[in-house]
């Protein structure tokens, strides 16, 4: 059984939940399920760590951290297995993943080393006098929870705990149950790079139990969570008086005009939307087509979807395997029937077998269907056939998400409306909704979340902003 990082120590509990991987039902390993005393000990720790970061100076603490990412970088290909193993996830994908997390914590490390406040003109000020200089600083926020999902098990994690470490704060990390075993084997690479006792606590277990012991203690300041817009309207409830940043759910909408090219078009929607099963925030699920070029696309895109390989996820040749367990598929399997049957109509896939589910394309999706209005997280996109870029963009805003969305136009005027009218964090313009490079600000509007991730974003989100007067004697 593998042990958790709390308190100083690596610990066992009384009870341990089994790693099942998806792909065949073999217990990978089991992880520790944390007792309310544990969840005690931890923030304790943390609370009396976080004093001790405030005070190292930003160089010792970029010293630290940037030979952590060197010792990532070594490690990658068991990163990547161990991540392949909990998730279902094709080995290449994982790899890919695995290969970004140390430039990520670069990254973050040198935001954390640029923080800084700004002078403020108190002179402005009617009747504040010339004797008086004011300043902002920013300073650590102190106990950071991190709570994050199973999809991206090393890239998510870093996304939170590289800025937090980097801005000073003491960071508790809640990883998802089924992908803890690459969270506890990065926090080991943190602490052989020298990281100070207590800096990062990995805790692992039920989130639903921990989450709510974790997210209510006034000792945590801040929460980074990624997960469902139904967990973290949770969240909000318990949390209290506390910085929140919240990435939930989607449902990416990608419009496609008459001026598009198919094969572009088909070719990202074969990425968008089905890399790593279709398991990602940003994923393409609902399609919009232009009347024109709507036949034309369905053929286009239903050659390029079965072009997609599955099979065992440890194979370099898999492009798509087994979804993070067979509930989920089934969940999966489900809407997809239900649109089939409220007269939606399968171009290609909808079968599945155990946790793998077909990658399946349904066209003529009606606006009221589950998989046009909720996150599918899943391997399929809907598609939806329009008169008009006025209509596509109703049904594209027509949801209570707005994390993705994308359009495919060799009109610049038709790409600027988009911009403009898109109710979404991010919006991508002739490729798919899901893409994303590690420095840019990530975040949704609407039911999608608050805040704003990527490092120089997640450093401001894990700080304070104190204002400083000196008043002339």
């Amino acid at each position: 059984m593998r042990k958790m990082f709390i308190n100083g120590a690596w610990s066992e509990s009384p009870k341990s939940s089994p790693v099942i991987r998806s792909f065949n039902g073999e217990t990978v390993d089991h992880i520790p399920d944390a007792t309310d005393e544990q969840v005690e000990q931890t923030l304790e720790a943390a609370q009396k760590a976080s004093k001790i970061l405030a005070q190292i100076p930003a160089h010792e603490r970029a010293r630290i951290l940037n030979k952590a990412a060197a010792l990532i970088d070594e490690h990658v290909d068991e990163l990547a297995n161990l991540v392949s193993l909990e998730v279902g996830k094709p080995i290449s994908e994982a790899k890919g993943e695995a290969g970004r997390v140390g430039e990520l914590l670069r990254l973050s490390v040198f935001e954390g080393t640029q923080v800084r406040g700004e002078s403020l003109p108190l002179d402005a000020q009617v009747g504040a006098g010339k004797d008086k200089l004011g300043f902002t600083m920013r300073v650590p926020c102190g106990v950071v929870l991190a709570i994050t999902p199973f999809n991206y098990p090393l890239l998510l994690v870093m996304h939170k705990i590289g800025p937090a470490l980097s801005a000073g704060n003491a960071v508790i990390l809640k990883p998802a149950k089924q992908t803890s075993i690459s969270a506890l084997r990065m926090t080991e690479l943190f602490y052989e790079a020298g990281l100070p006792e207590n800096a990062l606590q990995t805790i692992t277990g039920s989130g639903s139990r921990l989450g709510k012991l974790l997210c209510a203690d006034k000792r945590v300041r801040k929460i980074s969570f990624t997960g469902s817009t139904d967990v973290g309207e949770q969240i909000t409830r318990i949390a209290g008086v506390k910085k929140l940043s919240l990435e939930l759910g989607s449902s990416c909408p990608m419009i496609v005009m008459p001026d598009a090219d198919l094969d572009q078009v088909a070719a990202a929607t074969a990425t968008g939307g089905f890399v790593n099963a279709g398991q990602v925030c940003i994923s393409l699920q609902r399609v919009v087509v232009h009347q024109k070029v709507y036949s034309d696309y369905l053929d286009a895109v239903k050659s390029a979807v079965e072009g997609i390989s599955l099979g065992d996820p440890m194979k370099e040749s898999t492009k798509l395997s087994a979804m993070i367990n067979e509930a989920e598929a089934a969940r999966v399997s489900d809407w997809l029937q239900e649109a089939v049957q409220g007269g939606a109509r399968l171009i290609t896939g909808g079968d599945r077998e155990k946790a793998v589910v077909q990658p399946t394309v349904i066209a003529d999706v009606k606006p009221g269907m589950r998989i046009a209005t909720h996150e599918l997280f899943g391997p399929a996109i809907g598609v939806a056939p329009v008169e008009s870029f006025d209509e596509a963009m109703e049904i594209a805003n027509g949801v209570n998400y707005g994390l993705g969305a994308s359009i495919f136009t060799k009109n610049v005027n038709t790409a600027l409306r988009f911009a403009q009218q898109i109710e979404s964090g991010n919006a991508m313009i002739n490729w798919s909704p899901l893409w994303r490079a590690d420095l840019m600000p990530y975040g949704g509007f609407k039911g999608s979340g608050i805040g704003k991730e990527g490092p120089r974003y997640a450093v401001e989100e894990m700080t304070e902003l104190k204002t400083v007067a000196f008043h002339g004697l």
